[in-house]
């Protein structure tokens, strides 16, 4: 999504487009040229002198195109219209100039070129063009990933997609960022690129305020330290784009076109026939070409001013160019051509380069450069009235989709993982298997593009991301079922497995007998509550072993004719456990739980009236509600004795959708009109009481007569048996909301405000990976806007004592508008007559109902810290349910299911560290470079079976640095004993983030800083024979693991 073209059809650019400053003079002579007719080895020490004259500028033209996958178009009708062009035409038009270089960026366009429509010919040349560093991907993933509101596992999983895809095609490694159009920057993401092995940091859009000082301070370039703990090891050189961002100056004085975009700009649906496309620049002539060039040259010197070097990173293409690469070339050749030879005159030499050349010219400087530490660059405002935050919660129905789908994913890799290390002769298809899962990989990495979970697409796009998403679920549900139904050798009982999945609406159990199975995907034991929905009022249910189950049954409040069966489950980390549920009317039943409803409160009436309090309780917390407007008054943590009051309430911030009248909100934008205001008048009240489960029902109407309710909060507190581990059951406080459909130019929030003195300071997570502080800061304008930020998972307040923290299973926008209070924007509905926005149909006119859930952990500080990390992963990865039925005429006794319980061991680490992924990547690529390189090039590299014999391990200590006196030390952990259940371990290799290099050969460039002198990182860690690792706080650590031949 881009900047503006005069002419064009794309957005207009937040902050207006800047014109071409007009030239300065700059003293010196021209020194290197291009260096055209030598081997890339020559060009590449060429690069990497310093300029011959002091006053010489050196201006790096990188050509590129912006290739969003998804945003407006979906990805079908992108390939057809330009993107297959883009890379035919770039990959011919190389070859027929030595000097001419390309940048490839998102890899899913380029792997569906490669795979349909790249000629063998096409092939070979891509190959010969990255041999001699005239083509160069950069960042590599699948996609360009949001910053703002994706999780880190799915930033590592996109990243590590298309990075295998490359190394396993090419023996390439990306070592370079491009990250030119993500709303905002965020600190996890240069951690990420560092770990992955990256050498630089290429970033864009960040708070035009700042970017104008940092403009004229010349500080767009420093060394950010991402993460507090691992700082200087993962510490990468960013460079920040100048005002002009990532496409090249479009105002020419001497031309009503744009200006140099000779291709004009794609067609949609179909290319034009006669190869005419709108806004073609004008042609390079005799007569123009002197013109051309003291445009081009006059915008490189006043981007020089702005940089500590005379290097100047030139960026030449936009968002869809290049797919006539012929035209571009011919004319920039010329261009380049007559630029240098007149650089005696111009002061300017010009060259093609790759952003690596560029990176590679700078550091060869040697110059010392200024820390930045891990604060990260959101929000992101364009002007005082266009504050980037109102996609935090756009479209927050593809967002909660998403994250479900990703965890699916995490649960369905570790159980493939283990089914092929523990059942070699097991009767499913391994490959098919893998192709099931890759289907839910390639949908999850797609939708983390800057213009997918961000919900700032069009509706075609949000329902190709759906589709996608929901096909790979599908393919993994039905997946997992297979698996337990060929462990358990159900093909002679005549069991049948299904997953249950809240969306269908269809009820889990009838009056027969069912399993259920209750997979755990967290390496962690855990003790929690899962829901099934049955059509009965009256049921048992059993362990493997027949012993009776805690369980819970009540009427539903989605609806009268389903009752939820709340089940108390234990199971072990990366196991499942089986359960029988049945009819039943003895002493066994489940405890049924009971309802009192309370007669519906008229707020505005409320005042007058001395106060009624109800205290609804569990082993951990008390909640009390004020019975004259049935809303929340207080909690109580019963073991601390801590009250803080608390209310909540649902208010709605009103936005204006005409333009004439002043800002507007859309997908990106969220500019209110005023303060928010409450949305109901009356609340009604019920409350279900049981031995495992509390839940208040809050209903919120428009007015006290109103027939249906607007809104809604189901809060659940959880009593947990004695026996049972309560730790994390019992300390959080659930509370699922139901909100919409919202009237248009609506932004729903959830507003709770508690006594506790926080000066409005918020904390929130960057990525579910670490917290920013989010000190409330005034603006002349727009300040409610300016102070909302992104919750990928976690956000808190908290006084000298006591915290409130909140955990999300999908991203938000929060904002602390008050002391004490904290409100998440839950739901917006909008349209607007922005001529832009109605020809792209990104008005964001979202009808949906959402039901997001949310977890309130109060307490101490300390407390909160030791909860809230493992917490906000159990949320994340709640256990998966699958339900087995008997197609059968007896359904076997409960006593005899003992007998073949084929998942009794675990696979479990310590509370402080997550194991990030388990997955077998099936990658044919050897792990030794050398050999890899090598079977590539004598063309070995060939179709063929996937590798099942590799695993991919990655194990993140989950603390920062004097966090906790216990969980933030190191962490001592034996691979081999860790991963015994799998088989016995033969090989550890420690890799980079995304697999594609050795750690012991990875050797990232050291750039100067005022901390350290030059020095080059070395990762070299040798595994010890024990095959014992110490993971330090905030590490990730990725290892490939090689079992014994079973």
């Amino acid at each position: 999504m881009e900047p503006p073209k005069p002419g064009g059809g794309t957005r207009p650019q937040r902050g207006g487009t800047r014109k071409l400053g007009r030239p300065r003079v700059a003293a010196g002579r021209a020194g290197l040229g291009r260096g055209a007719a030598m081997g890339p080895l020559l060009l590449l020490i060429c690069l990497a002198l310093p300029a011959t004259s002091r006053g010489e500028l050196r201006a790096f033209v990188v050509a590129h195109s912006h290739m969003d996958v998804g945003w407006v178009y979906t990805v079908q009708e992108s390939m057809h219209a330009y993107a297959a062009n883009v890379y035919t035409s770039v990959v011919e038009e190389l070859m027929k100039g030595k000097q001419r270089k390309f940048i490839a960026v998102e890899q899913e366009f380029f792997r569906l070129w490669w795979d349909a429509v790249a000629t063998d010919t096409h092939k070979q040349q891509v190959h010969q063009l990255l041999q001699e560093g005239r083509l160069e991907f950069v960042i590599g993933g699948q996609v360009m990933h949001d910053e703002a509101v994706t999780l880190i596992d799915d930033q590592i999983l996109q990243l590590t997609e298309g990075h295998g895809f490359l190394y396993e095609t090419f023996g390439i490694r990306p070592q370079f960022s491009w990250h030119v159009d993500p709303f905002g920057a965020s600190a996890t993401t240069p951690t990420l690129f560092a770990l992955a092995g990256f050498n630089a940091h290429l970033i864009s859009r960040i708070d035009y305020d700042l970017k104008a000082d940092m403009q004229k301070n010349k500080k767009l370039q420093f060394v950010w330290q991402g993460s507090p703990s691992l700082s200087e090891s993962q510490e990468i050189f960013t460079h920040t784009m100048d005002q002009y961002s990532y496409c090249t100056p479009s105002q020419l004085p001497f031309s009503n076109r744009s200006g140099f975009y000779w291709n004009g700009f794609a067609v949609f649906p179909d290319p034009p026939k006669d190869g005419v496309y709108p806004n073609m620049s004008l042609p390079v002539t005799d007569t123009n070409i002197h013109m051309y060039a003291q445009a081009m040259v006059a915008n490189i010197k006043e981007r020089a001013v702005w940089f500590r070097t005379n290097d100047v990173l030139w960026p030449w293409g936009c968002d869809k160019q290049f797919f006539n690469a012929s035209v571009q070339y011919s004319n920039m050749d010329l261009l380049l051509d007559y630029i240098n030879k007149h650089s005696d005159e111009f002061g300017v030499t010009v060259q093609y380069a790759t952003v690596g050349d560029y990176f590679q010219a700078v550091y060869s400087r040697n110059l010392t450069w200024e820390i930045r530490t891990s604060q990260d660059f959101l929000p992101y405002s364009t002007e005082p009235f266009q504050a980037w935050t109102g996609f935090y919660t756009s479209r927050s129905m593809l967002k909660g989709v998403a994250r479900r789908a990703s965890s699916l994913l995490y649960a369905g890799e570790s159980f493939f993982t283990q089914y092929v290390r523990t059942h070699p002769a097991g009767s499913i298809c391994k490959h098919g298997a893998l192709k099931q899962l890759q289907s839910l990989r390639w949908a999850v990495s797609e939708v983390q593009h800057h213009d997918g979970i961000t919900g700032t697409e069009s509706p075609k796009v949000t329902n190709m991301y759906m589709d996608n998403l929901m096909y790979g679920m599908f393919n993994v549900k039905k997946l997992m079922a297979s698996i337990i139904f060929d462990m358990n050798n159900a093909k002679k009982s005549g069991e049948v497995y299904y997953i249950y999945n809240k969306d269908s609406g269809k009820p889990g159990t009838t009056d027969t007998d069912h399993y259920v199975i209750v997979y755990n995907p967290l390496a962690w034991n855990i003790t929690t509550i899962v829901t099934v929905p049955v059509n009965i009022s009256s049921m048992s249910v059993y362990d493997e072993l027949g012993h009776s189950v805690p369980a819970q049954i009540q009427s539903s409040a989605e609806s009268h004719s389903i009752y939820d069966l709340y089940i108390l489950v234990e199971v072990s980390g990366l196991t499942y456990k089986k359960y029988n549920v049945k009819p039943s009317n003895d002493k066994q039943s489940a405890f049924i739980g009971r309802s009192i409803k309370y007669k519906r409160k008229d707020m505005m009436r409320s005042v007058q009236q001395s106060q009624k309090l109800l205290p609804v309780a569990s082993n951990c917390y008390e909640i009390v509600f004020d019975q004259n407007t049935n809303l929340m008054h207080s909690i109580t943590n019963r073991e601390t004795n801590q009250t803080v009051q608390v209310t909540q309430e649902f208010l709605e911030y009103h936005v204006n959708g005409d333009v004439t009248k002043g800002p507007i909100s859309d997908n990106y934008l969220f500019a209110p009109n005023s303060s928010a205001v409450p949305v109901s008048q009356a609340v009604g009240l019920e409350v279900v009481s049981g031995n495992l489960v509390t839940e208040i029902r809050q209903y919120f109407f428009s007015n006290v007569t109103a027939q249906y309710y607007t809104h809604a909060v189901f809060t659940r507190m959880y009593s947990v048996p004695e026996g049972y581990d309560a730790k994390l059951l019992c300390h959080r406080i659930e509370q699922e909301y139901s909100i919409g459909p919202l009237e248009v130019n609506r932004e729903a929030v959830l507003r709770t405000s508690t006594n506790l003195n926080t000066g409005q300071l918020l904390y929130t997570d960057d990525n579910g990976f670490q917290i920013q502080k989010r000190p409330f800061k005034a603006y002349v304008n727009n300040t409610a806007a300016r102070n909302y930020y992104p919750m990928v998972q976690t956000a808190y307040i908290e006084d000298d004592t006591t915290r409130l923290v909140l955990l999300a299973e999908r991203a938000h926008g929060v904002s602390s508008q008050g002391n004490g209070q904290v409100e998440v924007m839950l739901h917006r509905r909008l349209w607007n007559n922005l001529q832009w926005d109605l020809n792209y149909n990104l008005t964001l006119n979202d009808s949906s109902v959402v039901r997001p859930v949310f977890w309130l952990i109060l307490g101490t500080k300390s407390a909160t810290s030791v909860l809230y990390r493992t917490s906000g992963l159990a949320l994340q990865h709640r256990p998966v349910v699958m339900f087995g039925t008997f197609s059968g005429d007896k359904p076997e006794l409960p006593g005899q299911l003992q007998k073949r319980s084929a998942h009794s061991f675990s696979v479990t680490v310590p509370p402080n560290l997550h194991l990030q992924t388990l997955s077998i990547p099936g990658w044919r690529y050897s792990s030794n470079h050398a050999e890899q390189v090598r079977a590539i090039h004598m063309g070995k590299q060939k179709q063929g079976d996937a590798d099942f014999s590799r695993v991919l391990l990655r194990i993140r200590h989950l603390y920062e640095v004097g966090e906790d006196p216990v969980l933030s030390q190191p962490v001592m952990v034996n691979l081999k004993s860790l991963l015994k259940e799998l088989g016995s371990v033969k090989l550890v290799e420690e890799r980079s983030l995304t697999g594609t290099w050795d750690v012991n050969t990875l050797k990232r460039w050291k750039w100067k800083t005022v901390q350290n002198r030059s020095k080059g990182f070395s990762n070299s860690t040798k595994i010890p024979d024990d095959f014992t690792v110490t993971v330090h706080p905030k590490e990730i650590r990725t290892f490939f693991v090689y079992f014994q031949d079973q």
